[in-house]
């Protein structure tokens, strides 16, 4: 499953951990994502979607 989000396209971003003695690693900072159901068109479809999307209300969801 890749880490997009099917609303506003928001993907893990990229960074380093730094130790105490400064040895620096990559590491990635992935999105919140949720499976919800939602409403699209009329119709119930699964979708993956980042938590500040489900906040704004930009996806309907059914129960």
């Amino acid at each position: 499953m890749s880490k997009v989000c099917e609303i506003c396209g928001k993907k893990p971003m990229f960074g380093s951990n730094v130790s105490h003695a400064h040895n620096v690693t990559k590491r990635r900072f992935n999105p919140n994502l949720q499976t919800v159901r939602a409403r699209v068109d009329g119709k119930v479809k699964k979708m993956t979607v980042c938590t500040r999307c489900l906040k704004a209300g930009k996806v309907e969801k059914v129960h």
